[in-house]
């Protein structure tokens, strides 16, 4: 067999075992199986060589494989030229001679792979040629699954906003949509810090809402939320920070990576989402993109849970005083006797009402109702149930409350109304009460407030008048 015969013989099994070695890559559509066999393969076919795979915006973690990401600077001008042009290049570097062949498919280069002959002048033509071919087909293996991998990320997106929007439009409470929204983006991006921010009608201050984590409601997190508010203001323009810069940071934990998305509804500016992670450069801008989706189709379900809710309060708010209706008093009074243990209510009658509206005309009545409005609701608890009775007439029901705490709080309304006022009024108040020690009716609850309260009237007026068996003034 003369030589020639024998290098034909050589190259043909060269290609076929290349031609395996297409079959092999092509077999899967997993990126890093793909990248760890380009090293078995050149391991079998040139041990003797040293090689380097250079891959551009690579995120993937390879501690056992010789991968660099590629890296834009004088030291690596061969590889970047390759990169760009798509064409192979050659280099001497001492006794060594490398080669720099591009990975590429047919949609785009997403890599140089370098091979360095040790001991030679210059870098054999025939093996260069057959490294061009692996490359080339290391380049569709890949490019195949990076398509595939971003198609199902796609896929997986596309699933995350349906879900979403499906959830949302579900008529879900305010804060129920916004505890489910906190989830979705903690478990989606893998956030560690979440936040939905209201503006005021004025978009000077703004109120921190429910399902944001609870880092957003301490004073430290404003470092964080005015200058991204201040920003959101000016530009009206979504944010996307890999490594945020602050100067004055003491102690506390420091996030670098931050996104922030506006909420806007019929082209007003309604607040915005603060995502945040420790980590620089942690979310992709694949991830920004699709944060922008989902808080762009949860703003209209957000809006309409803030309407619904500020209908809802409409209903059940007298809308002079901002008490509570009376329909709501009695619907609350109701269940905290089915559900608590006991409760005392307090009806209360601005004294002498009518010679105010005489004497003042009746906006001056109004404002004085306003002023008792107030006062009342300065002086209960978050729970109590503050309402507009009728006319000149108010009413109090504090749930779980003794009857001598409610007596309490009813001799501190008179004295406040009495000091507070302008023009000077007195209220008087007359106090039931009731337990589930005795058989009892909010009917008669009332029948007793009312009763004591036109004793209160009878017998001097700016008092506090309870039930006793004898009617006694307290």
């Amino acid at each position: 067999m003369d030589i020639l015969e024998r290098d034909l013989i050589l190259q043909a099994e060269r290609y076929e075992k290349l031609f395996r070695i297409s079959e092999k890559l092509h077999s899967t559509l997993d990126k890093d199986t793909i990248l760890g066999e380009i090293f078995v393969i050149l391991q079998d076919i040139y041990p003797d060589y040293s090689y380097y795979l250079q891959l551009s915006q690579d995120t993937y973690s390879h501690n056992d494989l010789p991968i660099l990401e590629l890296e834009y600077d004088n030291e690596n001008l061969s590889a970047i030229n390759t990169y760009i042009t798509g064409e192979s290049q050659f280099e001497q570097s001492g006794k060594h001679a490398i080669l720099y062949e591009p990975i590429k498919g047919i949609q785009g280069i997403y890599g140089v792979l370098q091979v360095i002959v040790p001991n030679a002048g210059e870098f054999p033509k025939s093996e260069a040629e057959f490294i061009k071919l692996l490359a080339e087909s290391v380049g569709k293996a890949l490019e195949n699954a990076i398509l595939y991998q971003q198609s199902r990320r796609v896929i997986s997106n596309l699933r995350l906003i349906n879900e979403t929007s499906h959830r949302l439009n579900s008529n879900l409470r305010l804060e129920e949509t916004l505890a489910y929204m906190s989830e979705q983006i903690k478990s989606s991006f893998k956030a560690q810090e979440v936040g939905f921010f209201l503006f005021s009608d004025e978009q000077e201050d703004i109120k921190v809402l429910p399902g944001s984590t609870p880092s957003f409601f301490t004073k430290q997190a404003r470092i964080y939320i005015e200058p991204i508010k201040a920003r959101i203001l000016m530009e009206k323009e979504s944010l996307f920070i890999g490594d945020f810069n602050l100067s004055k940071i003491n102690n506390l934990k420091r996030f670098h990576s931050i996104m922030a998305i506006p909420m806007i509804q019929s082209e007003n500016l309604n607040g915005f989402s603060i995502v945040m992670h420790r980590k620089p450069y942690f979310f992709s801008f694949e991830s920004f993109k699709l944060l922008q989706s989902l808080i762009h189709h949860a703003s209209l379900a957000l809006s309409n849970s803030m309407l619904r809710e500020e209908l809802e309060k409409l209903v059940i708010t007298d809308h002079l005083t901002k008490l509570h209706s009376r329909k709501y008093l009695d619907e609350q009074i109701q269940w905290s006797m089915d559900k608590d243990e006991e409760g005392t209510f307090i009806l209360i009658d601005i004294d002498n009402f009518k010679e105010i509206n005489d004497a003042h005309g009746h906006q001056v009545g109004d404002e004085v109702l306003i002023q008792v409005a107030n006062i009342i609701n300065s002086n209960i608890r978050v729970n109590d149930i503050g309402a507009r009775w009728g006319g000149e007439e108010l009413a109090v029901y504090l749930p779980r409350v003794t009857l001598d705490t409610g007596i309490g709080i009813a001799n501190r309304l008179v004295e406040k109304v009495a000091k507070s006022t302008n023009p000077r009024i007195t209220i008087s108040c007359g106090v039931s009460y009731w337990n589930k020690d005795r058989h009892d009716s909010y009917n008669y609850l009332f029948k007793r407030a009312d009763e004591a309260l036109y004793n209160a009237k009878g017998t001097g007026k700016n008092k506090v008048v309870s039930q006793d068996d004898n009617m006694k003034v307290s």
